[in-house]
């Protein structure tokens, strides 16, 4: 680190004021005392994901240690993020957050949020550090240019970041400006060499227009397993019916890794749902077998935990009748509701952003910048991190973690 003397002149410049970016800028303020950080943000709402994550509450991270684990949670960019988060992982996430007094909790599926439940509880903090360091805030400030001004006689050549309304020079550049689906967001960056990879809409759940198991909209089986027809790419987990087709952290989790094939398909494709988990039709239809001595009406003896409003649309689909007992259910139909059970066909025509909280694949090639700083290896000096990059998670608070990782790990390095 250099001394005082040497860092009170300089400056680094954050662009983006996202969850990447406050992060960014609240460490390199920290780990470089003197030195002047300002956020630019192009519109006029900071940290607007973090306030609407989670609902409100605000998905900080993921109870995940384990790194060769953790990188399994990204579609696009595992690779270069474990040596990212040897240096920043979650426990160092927690830790930092309790250090400047926000404890997390970990809930059963292992996301972990504020003991408040609020995410104004990560805001307040990040408001508070930046106003603690100095750290200045400039909203409605579009970065149109960084460009580099070299000097022969200088090792470290100044970047200009010209804007709507000014131009500063700076140090360093740490670009955080999030994932967007529009690429006019990045045409700064290509002006600096860069290029970015295809922008593909991530995260969001999935259209059934037409189809009448919209009117169970609420109900959810805990463990089902969504798949995309003719690809490799399925995912087990909760399923949430909605009022315009599936949801839930298994569709999200799908959307995320076959995000590429369903633009390819331009958003129509045939679902296929295992209703119970992971079973296959020959062991359903052997236990289904085992009820045949029954009296009791078929459509009123839901099995594999599915909500009785969904096994008698089920049992329905199969062709099985209101009135049709156990004791003479026919091989032809128990067949058919194994069938159902196990595979239920689905055409999925269009996608539904969840909730407010898009995610991009896509970005800043990851081959352009050095994971061990964040560095780009284009222009000297400018850094990125957060959904910027080529890099997103699933659900879960992956995304976060990315961002607060990438940033730690840039701000460490300017």
């Amino acid at each position: 680190m250099a001394n005082f003397t040497e860092l009170i002149n300089k400056h680094i410049i954050v662009i983006g004021g996202g969850a990447a970016g406050f992060f960014a800028a609240i460490n390199a303020a920290e780990m470089h005392p003197g030195i002047k950080v300002t956020i630019l943000e192009k519109s006029n709402k900071l940290l607007a994901k973090v306030r609407i994550s989670g609902g409100g509450r605000c998905n900080v991270t993921n109870h995940c240690f384990e790194i060769n684990e953790l990188v399994k949670n990204y579609p696009r960019g595992s690779k270069e993020l474990k040596q990212v988060f040897s240096r920043f992982n979650v426990s160092d996430t927690i830790a930092w957050f309790k250090k400047r007094g926000v404890d997390l909790k970990t809930e059963p599926d292992n996301r972990m949020f504020p003991d408040a439940d609020s995410s104004e509880t990560i805001i307040d903090c990040f408001m508070y550090q930046v106003k603690k360091n100095n750290i200045a805030i400039k909203l409605n400030e579009e970065v149109l240019n960084i460009i580099r001004n070299p000097k022969p006689e200088t090792q470290n050549p100044k970047l200009e970041v010209q804007t709507t309304r000014e131009s500063y020079s700076a140090d360093a550049v740490i670009c955080s400006s999030g994932g967007h689906n529009n690429a006019k967001n990045y045409n700064f960056i290509q002006k600096t060499g860069h290029t970015i990879s295809e922008l593909i809409p991530s995260l969001f759940t999935i259209n059934l227009p037409g189809n009448n198991i919209k009117e169970l909209m609420g109900l959810s089986v805990q463990n089902a397993t969504v798949r995309v027809e003719k690809t490799k790419h399925q995912y087990t987990g909760p399923v949430l019916i909605t009022h315009w087709g599936l949801s839930g952290p298994a569709v999200l989790k799908l959307s995320a890794f076959a995000a590429k094939d369903f633009f390819d398909r331009d958003y129509n494709a045939n679902i296929l749902i295992n209703w119970t988990g992971d079973l296959n039709s020959e062991l359903v239809s052997s236990e289904l077998t085992s009820w045949m001595k029954e009296k009791s009406l078929i459509v009123n003896t839901p099995l594999y935990e599915i909500p009785k409003r969904l096994w008698a649309f089920l049992v329905d689909k199969a062709d099985i009748p209101d009135n049709k007992p156990w004791n003479e259910l026919s091989k032809k139909h128990l067949n058919k509701l194994a069938q159902v059970l196990t595979n239920d066909s689905y055409n999925m025509k269009g996608k539904t952003t969840f909730k407010e909280e898009f995610v991009t694949s896509g970005g800043v090639n990851l081959k352009e910048i050095d994971f061990k700083t964040m560095q780009s290896k284009i222009m000297p000096n400018l850094y990125f991190c957060g959904e910027v990059l080529d890099v997103d998670g699933i659900t879960g608070g992956f995304n976060f973690q990315n961002a607060w990782s990438t940033a730690f790990v840039a701000a460490s390095s300017v």
